[in-house]
């Protein structure tokens, strides 16, 4: 007899749970998010056995989010400066399981360096993907650009600028939806992972888009967005910690 889903856990900008074992450390930095509403049954297909779409008032969300990672380090042993400090941009999905946990599904990780994207991809069947990357800072104004190198398709690009602005004291639910997600969900050899995080709550700001020039996303197999980002939002970055998957799962990012 099989059980009924449970019903789907909080959400709030503080963790939902206790990460008792550190598997990875690392921090995320100069992030620009943006998100488009898109019909849960558009992406459905994508996401791994055992998971649905996340919905907030009946709609789920696509997220481009561009990012420096920076020293991504093993257990509690310091991060690595060089390997692991990069420029990352993902494109992802929302997603709640059987057992009630919210999490993110990532449909595509571009990162700059190459060994880490061949560990994750051959050794934890993520869709990490080698990129030429670029982020630069001038005053309030961040940009961030990316061209895929490997696997295909090959020259898929990424544009992005953000004019940030005031620092936000209240965040909407809607906010909180898109950005406090305490989990990964993925699929390890057929098998259903999920991969749990702990950080400080997201200091987030107001952002204005000034250019969005992408291909990520219709690369990921996603329907090419119509019009502009419903929600665009920065944040400097948090510290993060994640605990080990209770089987093999994948290297974590935002």
């Amino acid at each position: 007899m099989s059980l009924s889903p449970a019903p789907a856990e909080p959400i709030t900008p503080d963790p939902v749970r206790e990460v008792p074992d550190t598997l990875l450390t690392q921090s995320w930095l100069d992030l620009s998010f943006l998100h488009w509403a898109a019909d849960p049954a558009d992406v459905a297909p994508l996401l791994p056995a055992g998971t649905v779409p996340d919905t907030y008032d009946g709609l789920t969300y696509i997220g481009l989010v561009a990012f420096q990672m920076h020293r991504v380090g093993w257990f509690r042993v310091p991060g690595i400066p060089y390997l692991g400090t990069f420029p990352e941009t993902n494109v992802r999905l929302y997603s709640v399981d059987r057992h009630g946990r919210r999490g993110v599904v990532f449909r595509s990780l571009e990162a700059s360096r190459l060994l880490p994207v061949a560990v994750a991809r051959s050794a934890f069947r993520m869709p990490y993907m080698w990129a030429k990357m670029a982020i630069h800072r001038d005053a309030d104004t961040i940009s961030y650009t990316s061209s895929r190198r490997w696997p295909g398709p090959r020259g898929a690009r990424c544009r992005i600028a953000v004019r940030i602005g005031e620092r936000i004291e209240e965040p909407t639910a809607l906010e909180h939806f898109l950005t406090a997600r305490w989990g990964m969900h993925n699929a390890f050899f057929g098998r259903p992972v999920y991969l749990p995080n702990i950080h400080p709550r997201w200091p987030l700001h107001r952002a204005e888009l000034l250019y969005c020039e992408d291909e990520l996303v219709t690369a990921a197999g996603l329907p090419s967005p119509v019009g502009p980002p419903v929600s665009v939002l920065y944040s400097p970055g948090v510290p993060v910690r994640f605990g080990r998957p209770a089987r093999p799962g994948g290297l974590p990012t935002p």
